[in-house]
């Protein structure tokens, strides 16, 4: 009778022993393979779709370069690579050194296999139009990204409502404070500029031409996002031309510029910037005559456009001191520079740096 109670309870410690092991193995394999509940968190994108991510988000790839911008800004380590790549001279090298992998942003670079085969754990669109046309668009990278995350983020080209998609990047990143700081200097700039030029009555507000290409005969009309920042600072823009879609720049002729004979001129190409005021071709306007040709900054990336994104923060007090010298005498230009680097490019300039960026 003791012999059978012995081994009865060995049959069942042994028993208990494998059960236990069972369950570990479970566990273990339950690990590595789907991620549990736990590991993931489910959102509401700027698009209003319901989104699965990663509860914590290490590696990002976004589609265009206006995301880029934004997730780069806010957390600078979490970006995986660039859709074009920025100015070495302004970026800290760890940054710069990352992977240029193209987009979609009127210039069809992006491929889906390279984006995938990086396996970041969320991807960013840059969703920038409304309506049932885009949500579809925003579905079918979804579809074509496959299992990894897409996340659509809005007004990234909007020069007055940059506000939402930072925090909203901020938020889903776990970067508030640093959200909330670009945000704080990009309100301040945006309601100093545009309270003071509110003021200005139409028929004395300067005219401006937005001259790119080489020999400054492409530009972008008022009601491009190309351009936003000349009628937000109070300009007027004098082109009158179509609006090329995508990247815009649309090709105007000499005759054109001259009938239109701006009082200032922003340039996006240092080589027609240095031959401008020479050029017997451009004599006759007034912008020109009255020495108002300006080189339009670029640090890390373009102060108002390319790419027309958050990167413009930095352009809005530069284009209305610029057009306006007299009304934002005050503005402390240099501080602004320095500021807007430390807080969104990650870097400090010296001095001489700012005051050479100023005046080239």
């Amino acid at each position: 009778m003791v012999a059978i109670t012995r081994r009865c309870y060995l049959l069942i410690l042994l028993l208990g022993i494998c059960g236990v092991l069972l369950c570990a193995s479970a566990a273990c394999t339950a690990t590595q393979g789907t991620p549990s509940p736990a590991e993931n968190r489910t959102i509401t994108d700027m698009a209003g779709r319901t989104v699965v991510v990663p509860s914590e988000i290490e590696s990002i790839l976004c589609t265009s370069p206006p995301s880029t911008m934004l997730v780069y800004m806010i957390a600078p380590g979490r970006l995986a690579g660039w859709n074009f790549a920025p100015v070495k001279e302004y970026t800290p090298g760890r940054y710069a050194a990352l992977p240029v992998v193209g987009g979609w942003f009127g210039k069809e670079t992006g491929n889906y296999e390279t984006f995938i085969s990086m396996h970041p754990d969320i991807i960013v669109e840059g969703y920038t139009t409304d309506g049932g046309a885009a949500l579809a668009s925003v579905a079918e990278r979804q579809r074509k990204m496959g299992p990894i995350p897409v996340v659509a983020v809005e007004d990234t080209v909007n020069a007055t409502g940059y506000s939402a998609p930072i925090r909203f990047m901020g938020d889903l990143l776990g970067e508030e404070e640093q959200a909330e700081a670009m945000i704080a200097y990009y309100e301040g700039v945006l309601a100093t500029v545009t309270e003071r030029v509110a003021s200005i009555p139409d028929d004395e507000r300067v005219a401006v031409y937005y001259a790119e290409g080489p020999k400054g005969l492409m530009t972008d009309p008022s009601g491009s996002q190309h351009a936003d920042l000349i009628d937000l600072c109070g300009g007027r823009n004098v082109a009158d031309c179509p609006i090329t879609p995508g990247m815009g720049m649309t090709e105007v002729s000499m005759e054109q510029v001259i009938a239109w004979d701006p009082e200032v001129i922003l340039a996006a190409e240092p080589a027609f910037y240095a031959t401008v005021r020479t050029d017997p071709l451009w004599q006759d306007i007034t912008a020109v005559k009255t020495g108002r040709v300006y080189l339009i900054p670029e640090t890390a990336f373009g102060w108002i456009d390319r790419p027309p994104g958050i990167n413009r923060i930095v352009g809005i007090p530069w284009t209305a001191r610029t057009l306006y010298p007299d009304l934002f005498q005050d503005m402390d230009l240099e501080s602004l520079v320095r500021e807007y680097h430390e807080i969104f490019i990650h870097v400090s300039l010296s001095d001489d740096r700012i005051r050479e960026i100023l005046n080239p």
